[in-house]
């Protein structure tokens, strides 16, 4: 802890680390992590490029200069500490699609020494309503388009200020001063933002990050496998509500002085024509996005790109070489999470091995182990274990020991080292779905099934999918009389889980295969396997109803 201490009034966020005996050992190898004991990353990203220069670009619209941004910032910063009464520490919701306006909103807060928790504009009430009270949130800046789910949800004390509205109170048409902010003195280690990850047993688990976390993802990926120019344009399909999104969106091109282009819808079909319009030469979307945008190659012109960044999912080699074949672009491929903030395998240009993630990033290091925790040989399967400046904190969360063991973070998945060094995924070690870039926990759907009133028994599994690596599969058992009606169960969880998590698939049983001692059998789900030994292949005996 900084001998200074913390700038936070309110300390709930450090209060509530885990012991420091239960962190993951932090390593600043490199001379450019040997961060100052005083540090706003804010001010940091801010500071650098000639004011001039384009920093957010949109569709439509005048593009933001570095002075714009900087100004817009420091507007919404003396707002939060002003008439709204955020102190340093509070934890302030931002929700909204992705838009310059949200990336200046989290600035602004980290800037006015808050802390960011940065959701999904797809969360639903249940779950916002969840994430709010284990951050103990009662700030939020809402997209005034993203505000109804918010205000459903019914959060105790929760304060919201919409913007991009015409009301008079709007946070946009406020008056405030127009001088500049002066950042606040947060120490390095000062809680910056909490992201929330999804948990196998479904409750999500909010990561802690420092200030000096926020720049130690730039300073290690970005500047030494991405290596971003200040002309370059970036942009992506991550939202800035997962970390993948937040660091190559935001934290990787204000590191570089570079310009971004943020869009509120960037799905493949998106992607294709903003790169051609835009001149776009960085950009971060996952495998599924890829192999999507095959097909449109013809119609567009993506000669404007040099950096092609895939991460969320394992990328298979398959999909690597046909987008090199059709673009001359080699895919960079690399392994994150939310618990670690960005990208910590990985590897560029001629290091590039298909097939492979990667080699460790300058600042970390990465091996495989057993359950032990003891390493196990090249070319053998274990659990990826990886250390370096960032590392696992969770808020009061009992999990933070099954993540971070003997100094390492055990990432949850399943790795082999190759005698060359090189990483190759296998598999996940745990439960977790990982469809099209998005981690789904299936107990969280599970959960959300069960709350409908003709569900008596649910499992989810993932099944594996050409097209997105993994898509979602729920196995139900009703009540008796109830009419299984799948569509009505599809629109019930959409109504209480963001879109993604909704099953795409939905078999009806009268039983879940279950061992002698009641244990659920989730293999036999995976598997296509059924109650009293059935498969797929019985799908029309007796108790058995399949619908998509």
């Amino acid at each position: 802890m900084n001998p200074r201490g913390t700038a936070h009034v309110d300390t709930f966020a450090r209060d509530h680390l885990p012991p420091p005996d239960q962190w993951p050992e932090l390593r600043f190898d490199l001379p450019e992590l040997r961060y100052p004991e005083r540090l706003n990353c804010a001010a940091e990203l801010l500071g650098g490029p000639p004011g001039d220069r384009p920093a957010f670009l949109t569709p439509a619209g005048e593009p933001w200069t570095y002075a714009d941004l900087r100004a817009r910032v420091d507007r919404i910063a003396h707002l939060l500490t002003g008439e709204l009464g955020v102190v340093p520490g509070n934890r302030v919701l931002l929700r909204g699609p992705t838009t310059p306006w949200l990336a200046a909103c989290w600035l602004a807060v980290l800037k006015a020494g808050a802390v960011a928790v940065t959701v999904l504009a797809q969360q639903r009430p249940h779950e916002l309503s969840t994430m709010c009270e284990i951050a103990r949130v009662r700030h939020a800046l809402c997209d005034i388009r993203s505000v109804d789910d918010l205000a459903k949800a019914e959060i105790p004390d929760l304060r919201i200020t919409a913007y991009g509205g015409d009301a008079p109170d709007d946070l946009l048409n406020r008056p405030a001063p127009g001088t500049p902010y002066e950042a606040v003195d947060t120490a390095a280690d000062d809680v910056a933002l909490i992201a929330f990850t999804s948990g196998t047993t479904g409750r999500p688990k909010g990561c802690t990050h420092f200030h000096r976390d926020v720049l130690a993802i730039a300073d290690t990926f970005s500047r030494h496998v991405l290596k971003p120019e200040a002309d370059d344009v970036f942009t992506g399909s991550p939202p800035l509500g997962f970390t993948f999104g937040l660091g190559g969106l935001v934290v990787f091109p204000l590191r570089a002085g570079a310009s971004v282009l943020l869009l509120e819808q960037a799905g493949p079909r998106q992607l294709l024509p903003a790169i051609a319009r835009h001149r776009v030469s960085v950009l971060f979307t996952a495998p599924t996005a890829y192999r999507a945008m095959l097909d449109g190659l013809d119609g567009h012109d993506v000669s404007s790109l040099r950096r092609c960044v895939s991460a969320g999912e394992n990328l298979p080699a398959a999909t690597w070489r046909a987008w090199h074949a059709r673009t001359g672009l080699r895919v960079i491929n690399g392994i994150g999470a939310t618990e670690l903030l960005h990208i910590f395998i990985s590897a560029a240009d001629e290091r590039i091995r298909p097939g492979t993630t990667g080699v460790p990033v300058p600042g970390w290091h990465a091996r495989v182990q057993d359950e032990h925790g003891e390493p196990v040989p090249d070319g053998e399967p274990g659990l990826l274990a990886v250390r370096g400046p960032v590392g696992c904190r969770y808020l009061t969360d009992p999990r933070q020991r099954e993540y971070v063991r003997g100094g390492w973070n055990i990432t949850g998945d399943t790795y082999v080292r190759e005698p060359d060094g090189y990483f190759r995924y296998v598999a996940r070690a745990d439960d977790m779905i990982i469809s099209a870039g998005y981690n789904i926990a299936g107990p969280e759907v599970e959960d959300a099934l069960l709350r409908h009133p003709d569900v008596v028994e649910a499992a989810v599994v993932g099944r594996p999918d050409e097209a997105r690596g993994q898509v979602v599969v729920a196995f139900a058992v009703l009540r008796e009389g109830a009419e299984r009606d799948a569509g009505a169960l599809r629109a019930f969880v959409k109504s209480e889980l963001a879109p993604y998590k909704c099953p795409r698939e939905i078999v009806f049983l009268d039983a879940l295969p279950r061992t002698a001692t009641g244990k659920l059998q989730r293999f036999r789900l995976r598997a296509g396997g059924l109650p009293d030994g059935r498969t797929e292949d019985d799908r029309e005996r007796p108790g058995v109803t399949r619908t998509t």
